[in-house]
């Protein structure tokens, strides 16, 4: 297996809508490897999620799992772990949710992102077979945030205030600061 380098913000692949996959594609043992590629970039990174086109292949297709070891987002609960090929978004719940989203693209920053707090995902899974999920609340935003990779966009894009881009670093000297405060 091998660990990708994760592409930056400015590669302008980061900003092309990705091809899909064909059923034969998913099947092929090249992309059984890039698979275990992802998953292991994915982890040594640290992050929750992954879309290919931020490891230079620009193909409709991301991982994702989250886990309650994660050091960039404490407090979530762990997930199954989620091969999404050739996603079809539906919004269930046009209800807007905020978090402070990071990327690994984008490293060393958050910003705020409101989305929709409930979609459905309907896409091909690991053996080309059609599946489809619900997902709310933070798991929707991360999916959102994955799937948004796919069409070129960053979740900087969905900022509504790009004043809230805030480095990570402050972000946790400001929080130290306020319980220090509220102790």
């Amino acid at each position: 297996m091998s660990v990708y380098s994760i592409l930056k913000m400015g590669n302008p692949l980061l900003r092309e809508e990705a091809l899909e996959f064909s059923k034969e594609e998913i099947l092929h043992k090249d992309t059984r490897y890039l698979l275990d590629d992802m998953w292991e970039t994915l982890e040594i990174a640290g992050g929750i999620g992954l879309a290919a086109p931020q490891i230079g292949v620009s193909k409709k297709l991301a991982v994702i799992k989250l886990s309650e070891e994660s050091d960039r987002y404490p407090d979530m609960e762990t997930s199954k772990a989620y091969v999404i090929f050739n996603p079809k978004i539906t919004i269930l719940d046009s209800e807007l949710q905020g978090f402070w989203e990071g990327c690994l693209s984008v490293p060393g920053l958050r910003g705020y992102v409101e989305r929709p707090r409930k979609i459905k995902v309907d896409y091909l899974d690991e053996h080309a077979k059609k599946k489809s999920i619900e997902v709310e609340d933070f798991l929707a935003t991360v999916f959102q945030h994955e799937l948004d990779h796919l069409i070129g966009m960053l979740y900087v894009d969905r900022m509504e205030d790009i004043s809230t881009l805030t480095f990570e670093d402050e972000m946790i000297l400001q929080e130290e600061n306020e319980e220090e405060i509220l102790d």
